[in-house]
């Protein structure tokens, strides 16, 4: 069973709880982006800030008025994962149903709450292949209060196996913000 905890908003015990070095440089970017507010915009990033990172990222747009999340960015990494570029496609239409739920309610948690989701150990099976890594989702809100979309970076070691993926959420975590 995946363990499910919450924190406080301090980000020194998030910063401390991320193994890997990228997924700290981008949540290190979100935090100084956001400045005052409680959330960046996707404007807010800096795409010289991110670009190292680039291949580990992803993001989806979110449709508060239909609470749809459509696919932004799909970095080389998730793209190979997936077979192709997923950019503009409905989260729904990405995932068999029950991985879709679990997507869907993991990140309208992230945006609605709002919340910052981390998870390590398993993250993902490629048919019958578990990857081991480590899962971030931050929120982004255009007008800095109100979530309206999703960054999230994966880092994993790329086995090159293909297959149906099946997310997992192993030593899930959540912080708010």
């Amino acid at each position: 069973m995946p363990m499910d905890r919450t924190a406080s908003g301090d980000f020194s015990a998030l910063i401390s709880r991320i193994e890997s070095a990228a997924l700290r440089a981008v949540v290190d970017h979100w935090r100084q982006a956001r400045a005052a507010k409680p959330m960046p915009g996707w404007s807010d990033l800096s795409p010289s800030a991110i670009a190292p990172y680039l291949k580990q990222l992803w993001a989806f747009r979110y449709d508060r008025q239909t609470a749809e999340f459509t696919a932004r960015l799909a970095g080389s990494r998730v793209v190979v994962g997936f077979g192709d570029s997923f950019r503009g496609t409905p989260l729904k239409r990405l995932h068999p149903p029950h991985v879709f739920q679990l997507a869907q309610e993991h990140m309208s948690k992230v945006v609605l709450d709002p919340a910052i989701y981390r998870c390590s150990g398993k993250i993902f099976k490629v048919g019958e292949h578990v990857i081991e890594g480590e899962r971030i989702i931050l929120p982004l809100a255009s007008n800095g209060h109100h979530g309206d979309g999703v960054l999230g970076a994966t880092e994993f070691v790329f086995q090159g196996v293909s297959g149906p993926i099946e997310l997992l959420c192993e030593n899930l975590e959540w912080f708010s913000i």
